[in-house]
């Protein structure tokens, strides 16, 4: 028997396959329940003479133990080559990663920061957290100001608040930097308003600023102009209309020719061929003064425009808030924009 044991461990030990069905063969021809060889070794055992009981038992242990894990190891190489073979076709293509786009916003941002880029315009971004001096004070915003009510703005204290405006960049970059300064503010603002497909609490801003020596309307003008007719394209007009900001002296509203009727009139421009896109005017000297700039020297234009506005014009989008809702029917529509 024992000579049986040491043919059988010399068969463990030689045997290999990579095909399942030989190897399951193998293991019921040794490790059958009723008709392994192994198995009826182990039932001879109480036939063995006593003085090779102990010999025995330990080969018969060691036979079954390699037998085991030479079946297992054997089992898991079939497998893994089974679905190496069969169930992955490496030659199929691999399925394909659908490639997103980026914000309408966003895309609208880039393209206004390439526009003034264009023209000597740095970018400066400050915090959305700002102080009273920055958001309101320094822009020659009075204390009565409506604009500070609870109403309009969100308060964290008196004296903190999320910013209202971009324009409190502004008052950080004429701060630190001496003219010649010509600079765009992109960001995020924040105000008390009820959200609705015109209005809503959160929104984007682009303001821009340009200080220096003998710096005129005509300036703001033609610098506007150019941003038109770059954005919406060569055939874009602009009309300014007389308005009022607290921080700029004399102040104008900035339409564009509307694009759906060419100027012609229509529903979207009520008739009078332009929309509004944003407000400028002429930098106050109390500002300039306020940011330690002497305005008897200096002057200098500011204008801002809502990102949001931008992009509904341009994409003729009929209700603000689309762009907060993250939904992917609308979203998908700008997949090529980049």
């Amino acid at each position: 028997m024992l000579a049986k044991v040491e043919e059988l461990l010399k068969e463990v030990t030689a045997f290999n396959s990579t095909v399942a069905e030989e190897v399951e063969q193998f293991r019921i021809r040794l490790l059958g329940s009723k008709k392994g060889e192994i198995t009826a070794l182990l039932k001879e055992f109480r036939n063995v003479p006593v003085e090779q009981k102990k010999e025995f038992g330990q080969k018969i242990n060691t036979l079954k133990k390699l037998a085991q894990e030479k079946i297992e190891e054997l089992k898991l190489g079939t497998e893994n080559n089974s679905t190496s073979n069969h169930d992955l076709d490496l030659s199929m293509p691999a399925a394909p990663f659908e490639v997103g786009g980026r914000h309408p916003l966003s895309v609208v941002r880039n393209e206004i920061i390439s526009i003034f880029n264009r023209i000597g315009f740095a970018v400066s971004e400050g915090p959305e957290i700002e102080d009273d001096w920055h958001n309101f004070t320094a822009l020659n915003f009075p204390e009565e100001h409506p604009a500070r009510d609870m109403q309009d703005t969100f308060f964290i204290d008196p004296k903190i608040a999320l910013r209202t405006h971009t324009s409190s960049v502004q008052v950080r970059v004429m701060e630190n930097s001496t003219p010649p300064i010509r600079t765009i503010s992109p960001g995020r603002v924040f105000r008390n308003e009820a959200i609705s497909a015109r209005a809503h609490c959160i929104f984007h801003q682009v303001e821009g600023l340009y200080i220096d020596k003998d710096v005129s309307f005509a300036d703001l003008k033609q610098t506007l102009l150019y941003f038109a007719k770059e954005m919406f394209g060569e055939q874009t007009k602009i009309r300014l209309r007389p308005s009022y900001f607290p921080f700029t002296e004399p102040s104008a509203e900035v339409d564009v020719s509307c694009q759906l009727c060419s100027g012609k009139g229509c529903n979207v421009c009520k008739h009078t061929g332009f929309l509004e896109i944003m407000g400028c005017g002429m930098v106050d000297p109390n500002v300039l003064e306020n940011a330690g700039i002497d305005s008897t020297i200096y002057s200098g234009f500011a204008f801002g425009m809502g990102i949001e506005r931008i992009t509904m014009l341009k994409y003729q989008v009929n209700d603000l808030r689309h762009f907060f809702e993250n939904d992917l029917r609308f979203l998908k529509q700008f997949k090529t924009a980049y």
